[in-house]
């Protein structure tokens, strides 16, 4: 046994503690410390502009650390995060998008109100959605290639490596890495200390950090995640009546796209409808905001 140690199993429980921290303050390990450091100064938030969520979120994703929006495919992450690039780019703010398989379209950016005058776009690989496509000799948990591995493994090395260079230059305060179309088992094979590295760089500065995945899984201490989710299930209406063909009764049909009109034909779109769970570790955030998107263009621009 140490000196050291022999010294703290003779120290009573109060010394002992205090030792303890000063050893983690020496070592500048200080920061895992809970209960004896001085309250934090809570960053302001970096706002969507959507009114609902930034009243629930206390002003928006806080400045500072690495927060997350996920959620399957079509369910409004691109969505939000692009609301939240173009409220950036309206405060006159410069935003980053690592773009990891080369999925964002400019048009539907400006259609969205995004200034691409604003925005650093790193493109990535474009690779296909279909699976054998992708690397028909890559299986998840086994590298089958010798080298640097897979086409997956290599484009999602660059565009980590591309989000490292972007934080470290510090030029833009609101960073984007979109990792919603990566395969969930290359996602999981991502070494956590990854997302320690990213929020070691960002701590403490200005710059806001938002990884887009299919799931949850590089949320700092102090930064928050966002869930995409289908709304809450609205129970049916009683039955009507029979009605003529190509109608449909509104309130008999939940569904996220509404829509404006009771004939299938005289029907058009009129917007999105979906729920966002919001989960923190330390922020005082948790819960379920329902949200609206109102159409913008005559198509689904930012839906995945």
């Amino acid at each position: 046994m140490s000196p050291a140690a022999a010294s703290l199993r003779a120290e009573s429980p109060a010394h002992a503690r205090a030792s303890v921290e000063s050893l983690l303050r020496d070592r500048k390990l200080d920061r895992t410390l809970t209960t004896s450091r001085p309250p934090e100064v809570t960053a302001p938030g970096v706002p969507f502009q959507v009114q609902a969520l930034d009243a629930y979120l206390q002003g928006g994703l806080p400045a500072g650390q690495l927060s997350e929006v996920v959620g399957p495919v079509s369910s409004g992450r691109t969505t939000l995060v692009w609301q939240w690039m173009a409220a950036a780019t309206r405060r006159g703010e410069t935003v980053a998008l690592v773009d990891t398989f080369d999925r964002f379209d400019p048009a539907s950016a400006v259609a969205c109100g995004i200034d691409l005058d604003r925005l650093l776009w790193v493109r990535g690989q474009a690779i296909s959605r279909t699976g054998g496509a992708v690397d028909p000799v890559w299986l998840p948990g086994v590298r089958t290639v010798e080298g640097p591995g897979t086409l997956v493994e290599r484009t999602l090395d660059r565009a980590l490596k591309a989000l490292n260079l972007v934080l470290q230059s510090g030029v833009c305060p609101v960073v984007v890495l979109d990792l919603g179309d990566v395969p969930s088992t290359a996602l999981r094979r991502i070494p956590y200390t990854t997302w320690l590295r990213v929020q070691r760089v960002i701590e403490g500065g200005d710059t806001t950090c938002v990884v887009i995945a299919p799931e949850s899984l590089a949320r700092s201490a102090g930064g928050i995640t966002l869930h995409m989710q289908p709304p809450a299930a609205v129970k049916p209406a009683p039955a009507h009546p029979v009605m003529a063909r190509g109608t449909v009764p509104p309130d008999t049909v939940t569904t996220r796209a509404q829509w404006r009109g009771d004939h299938a034909r005289a029907r058009r779109f009129d917007g999105l409808r979906f729920d966002v769970r919001v989960a923190s570790s330390r922020r005082q955030v948790a819960g379920t905001v329902s949200m609206a998107a109102e159409p913008r263009v005559d198509r689904l621009w930012a839906e995945r």
